[in-house]
């Protein structure tokens, strides 16, 4: 009987051992196979240029208020969003061999959205500044534009340097770098900040502003629709580099692809030629 019990216990011990070893290795299979999960779901992940050939959509988020950038007009009877940075965007889907949509919404909303990624590219006449680096990245420059202000055309002699500007009320479209300068040289308080472009344009042919700031090439496509309002250099500088195409944080390649396009269309004169393709469908003579 003690033979037997003896025997019993040792049978019982064995099997623990086993048992214990048995989960022991479960355990060690079970991290192997989450460090091999990871690994391929790395070996996965595609490319921002991967993505979009394979949803076969190049998506532009724009602001289509700013003639001759990007603005509205009817195309064989059918309203459609031009200018040259559409022109430009159209390039670059045709290189990726995709189709592009062009998404429109206020200024001051783009970087926002295309942050969450609701869109591939932002191009919108739109300047890298620092604030804006925070949330996405930027392409090399396309274009440099010069700054003017739009006023009424019988304002004519009242503004003629920047200084001119204090104290009197200037309109900027908001989220643009317009909107700091404007700050610094008519005194925040005479600023007014607008989400459309045209609204501007509708308060200072009522008298509600002074001035509107914007680029130059704006400021010529809204004064060729409007008779009484003229156009001024009146010397105002800004320390950006150049419009340039704005992509969510992360996509360095996509940069580097996007900074090749830049320099090829600017090697071919195609940015001259969108530019002037546009101007001219703005009405810019």
């Amino acid at each position: 009987m003690n033979a037997f019990k003896k025997f019993a216990a040792l049978l019982l011990a064995l099997m623990m051992i086993l048992s214990l070893a048995a989960c022991g290795s479960k355990s060690d299979d079970s991290v192997q196979g989450s460090s091999d999960g990871d690994a391929s779901s790395d070996d996965t992940a595609k490319s921002k240029i991967e993505q979009i050939k394979e949803a076969g959509v190049l998506v532009m988020g724009t602001s289509a208020d700013y003639p001759p950038n990007e603005f509205h007009t009817e195309v064989d009877g059918k309203d459609t969003i031009v200018g040259f940075d559409v022109a430009i965007a159209q390039y670059i889907a045709d290189d990726l061999g995709v189709e592009l949509k062009v998404v429109d919404m206020s200024f001051d909303n783009l970087c926002i959205n295309l942050a969450k990624g609701d869109f591939d590219i932002v191009i919108a006449g739109m300047a890298s500044t620092e604030e804006r680096l925070k949330s996405v990245d930027f392409s090399d420059p396309y274009f440099k534009q010069q700054q003017a202000i739009l006023i009424r055309a019988e304002d004519d002699a009242l503004y003629n340097k920047p200084e001119d500007l204090s104290g009197h009320k200037v309109g900027v479209q908001n989220g643009t770098i317009q909107v700091p300068i404007a700050n610094e040289l008519a005194g925040e308080e005479n600023v007014v900040g607008l989400v459309k472009a045209q609204d501007l344009i509708m308060e200072l042919k009522s008298g509600k502003l002074d001035v509107v700031y914007i680029d130059y090439t704006a400021a010529l496509a809204f004064a060729a629709a409007n008779d009484d309002l003229t156009v001024k250099d009146i010397g105002i500088e800004s320390d950006s580099e150049g419009q340039c195409i704005g992509v969510q944080k992360g996509n360095e390649d996509f940069v580097a692809y996007l900074n090749e396009k830049i320099a090829e269309m600017q090697e071919q004169g195609l940015i001259d030629q969108y530019v002037a393709e546009a101007q001219t469908l703005a009405g810019i003579e």
